[in-house]
């Protein structure tokens, strides 16, 4: 009887734990439709961005003899130093999702060192912080709580200190990591390069009828766009890392909560099994002691 009480606890454990993961679900998915809303909104904020600054660069290159020139479109032959802004998540239970990140961050890294380029991390988010932190790396910079909340003034702010750094020639580039939401059932690592800006991706741009601007103030007016395409791409970086997040862990969960009924029914029957045998026991030994009494 005592196993049996065993495989029942077990049962009631499981069942607990299925219940846990299943709300855990729930919550996520609730999550991730609030998310992905926030996300298309933002996205179409982004384009609008993009297409603005594409059509003014592409009206200065008309225009200007020399195209586009200034420090946040300098490409040197060799990079010495270059930050890796990258985002994971403050908590886990989300399968391979902080995983991803960390793994090309990695990857990253030993690329740069091969070409002989220095490498300052800047993390967001607990998970990441703690991983690299434990390896032995130095954290040039590092924020908790970002991830899981974002916020346009914190992501502006803390993305700034790396523009700073690259306008006073510290550093010679920014690549921005995170794992992207695709869909519902998939997430993607996005490598974004911030600076220097490729200067490549405005050649096909038209200038737009619909913005007249001065030659003297066209430069400027790309300068201060250039900060918002910035700020905006860390913080939108964040919205799409927080809806990934959230669709990675509605699906772990879901996957707990099949395995937690596989284990119920596999635990059932182990259940049943052991009652009849223990029900069998008894049964052989009553009909012994009666044939004894005879």
């Amino acid at each position: 009887m005592a196993n049996l009480k065993d495989i029942k606890r077990k049962i009631g454990s499981v069942k607990n734990t299925q219940k846990t993961t299943r709300a855990m679900k729930l919550v996520s998915t609730a999550k991730l439709r609030r998310t992905e809303e926030v996300a298309k909104r933002s996205r179409f904020f982004e384009d609008a961005i993009n297409q603005t600054l594409s059509e003014i660069a592409a009206s200065i290159n008309q225009y200007k003899v020399g195209g586009i020139k200034g420090r946040y479109f300098e490409k040197p032959e060799l990079q010495a130093v270059v930050d890796i802004v990258f985002i994971t998540a403050d908590k886990g239970l989300c399968g391979g999702f902080n995983y991803q990140t960390i793994k090309t961050v990695r990857n990253m890294i030993k690329e740069y060192e091969k070409k002989g380029t220095k490498v300052r991390l800047k993390a967001v988010g607990k998970k990441g912080i703690e991983f690299f932190s434990f390896q032995g790396y130095e954290l040039a910079d590092s924020v908790i709580g970002l991830s899981s909340s974002p916020d346009y003034k914190e992501a502006a702010t803390f993305i700034s200190r790396s523009v700073e750094d690259y306008l006073d020639g510290k550093i010679d580039g920014v690549v921005l990591v995170h794992n992207g939401y695709k869909n519902m059932i998939t997430q993607e690592i996005k490598v974004v390069n911030l600076l220097p800006i490729d200067t490549s991706r405005f050649e096909g741009a038209a200038p737009s009828s619909l913005i007249e601007l001065e030659p003297d103030e066209s430069e400027k007016v790309l300068e201060s766009l250039i900060n918002k395409y910035i700020e905006f791409n860390m913080y939108y970086a964040l919205i799409d890392s927080l809806a990934a997040e959230h669709s990675a862990r509605m699906q772990a969960m879901d996957a707990a909560t099949k395995n937690a009924k596989e284990m119920v029914e596999s635990l059932t029957i182990s259940y049943n099994k052991a009652r009849q045998e223990s029900i069998t026991t008894e049964l052989i030994e009553i009909i012994s002691g009666m044939e004894a009494m005879k």
